[in-house]
């Protein structure tokens, strides 16, 4: 029995929310727990593990450790120099309150400006003398207390990243690479249409280029928490380094194909070249969007004998144009732009053969973790 529209729509749309919902429901988890923790231990500012349980969670475990490490870390340097400046600082009055606030926050400041790790700590260190219970219980009862409190909060926070439908880092590499290789397609594509046929104009790059610029980025930054992650004995993927590497030696290889296709070819050369270039466009694509799959589903890569073939072609149209009496009368910039998309081309299918193996090495782990799983769970 089929679903009413409506209903298939909401589905859909979830669907593609998908990890922002188990974003939110992994916060609103985290927070909840850590509150029930606090009324357990009956701790007189349990509203900060609660806040800093929000505040560690984040969209992969390891950026939940980055925020947990940095936050701990802010947190244990601006109590522990807040509380020593509140026993030690006179503070009773609005003016050596103002003295003790400067005191208190200007090497923080300073500390957190080199090292944006510790931006927490002026602010905890302030807070120390401020807040009411820091004054009736003492400023180092009180530095104790909010050490633990934001102690307990990292504790809550990392847990249920790990284990509330953890989004492990390497996913979000995979998946933020596997865009980049999508839009690297539709980028091969307006290069060959340029060089087919007339121009038309850049406009679409005008959006593709920062769209890609945005996907590289993610990537880069998924990379940098799978190393944490790594680091950390959470994962077995292999080292994220290397593919982002090759996406941006791919990325650089593209740039030069679209110098040398930023006009298009002299009716002559077309004619002869048109055909290579477009079973090259056509290969090139298909072996682009295929890669773009095995990334997302962390699957082995597909095979690029197609592509080989097609290059292969088209290297040897080009150079048997060497021969062509017609050609030799075109200017002497269409041999240049013909040898430079040669040059390109080559380096784009090393690059792209790296890109291959890089691929194959995620699918390999992702098999041997998954049988080492139902050896375990057998």
């Amino acid at each position: 029995m089929a679903l009413p529209g409506w209903i298939e729509r909401i589905g859909d749309r979830i669907g593609a929310r998908s990890a922002e919902l188990k974003l939110a429901l992994r916060v609103t988890i985290a927070g909840t727990l850590a509150y029930v923790v606090t009324r357990i231990l009956d701790l007189p500012q349990g509203y900060w593990a609660v806040i800093t349980a929000v505040v560690v969670m984040q969209a992969s475990v390891g950026a939940s450790l980055k925020a947990a490490v940095e936050r701990f870390s802010g947190t244990l340097a601006g109590a522990i120099y807040g509380g020593l400046v509140a026993a030690f600082v006179p503070h009773n009055s609005p003016l050596s309150l103002g003295v003790a606030i400067v005191v208190a926050l200007f090497p923080l400041a300073l500390l957190a400006a080199v090292k944006p790790a510790f931006r927490v700590a002026p602010i905890t260190s302030l807070i120390m003398l401020l807040p009411p219970t820091g004054q009736a219980i003492g400023p180092l009862a009180s530095a104790f207390d909010r050490v633990l409190e934001i102690t307990l909060g990292n504790i809550v926070g990392v847990v249920v990243s790990l284990f509330i439908l953890p989004a492990r880092a390497h996913v979000l590499l995979t998946d933020a690479a596997a865009r980049v290789v999508s839009l690297n397609a539709e980028l091969f594509s307006i290069f060959m249409a340029e060089l087919t046929a007339s121009p038309q104009g850049r406009s679409a790059l005008q959006k593709l280029h920062p769209q890609i610029r945005s996907a590289l980025k993610k990537a880069e930054a998924a990379a940098e928490e799978a190393t944490r992650e790594r680091r950390s004995h959470l994962t077995e993927a292999p080292d994220p380094e290397p593919l982002i590497r090759t996406l941006y030696r791919v990325r650089h290889d593209l740039v030069m194909i679209g110098r040398a296709s930023s006009s298009p070819l002299p009716a002559p050369a077309r004619d002869k070249l048109s055909p290579s270039l477009m079973a090259l466009h056509e290969a090139t694509q298909r072996l682009l969007l295929d890669l773009a799959q095995a990334l997302q589903h962390r699957k082995a890569p597909p095979e690029p004998a197609a592509f080989e073939d097609a290059l292969s072609a088209f290297s040897t149209e080009a150079e048997a144009l060497r021969t062509d009496a017609l050609i030799h009368e075109l200017p002497g910039k269409t041999f240049g732009q013909i040898f430079a998309l040669g040059f390109a081309f080559e380096q784009f299918r090393q690059d792209l053969g790296d890109l291959l193996e890089r691929t194959e090495e995620l699918s390999l782990r992702r098999g041997a973790a998954d049988t080492e799983s139902h050896q375990r769970a057998a």
